[in-house]
């Protein structure tokens, strides 16, 4: 078992359900990371413009740095394929009423 430091980079909490219920909960440790967007017109319809985004460079985006495990989005952890220290909630867990409680697993690129 390997054991790092996990910091969770999204602006909510993500909660990690054990295989006996047990909740391990990471706070968010400060400015989510995103990625830099441009929103551009390309087309209309019926006088709506239809409009496209443009993703950019993440912004936010510590350097790697060794024993350090960073939660981020999907969007991030995709656009950013070069990084093994990126990890995103997988597994979703739901309550009896459908909502997320949580994930079983990280997953990474």
């Amino acid at each position: 078992m390997k054991n790092f430091e996990i910091l969770n980079f999204t602006p909510h909490d993500v909660n990690i359900v054990g295989e006996n219920g047990a909740i391990t909960t990471f706070a968010p440790v400060g400015e989510p990371i995103r990625l830099a967007q441009e929103t551009v017109t390309v087309d209309e319809v019926n006088g709506i413009p239809i409009t496209e985004t443009q993703f950019g460079e993440p912004v936010g985006l510590p350097e790697p740095r060794e024993g350090v495990v960073l939660i981020v989005s999907r969007l991030i952890l995709t656009a950013c394929k070069d990084r093994n220290d990126l990890v995103v909630p997988n597994e979703i867990v739901r309550n009896e009423s459908g909502h997320i409680v949580g994930c079983k697993s990280l997953a990474r690129n």
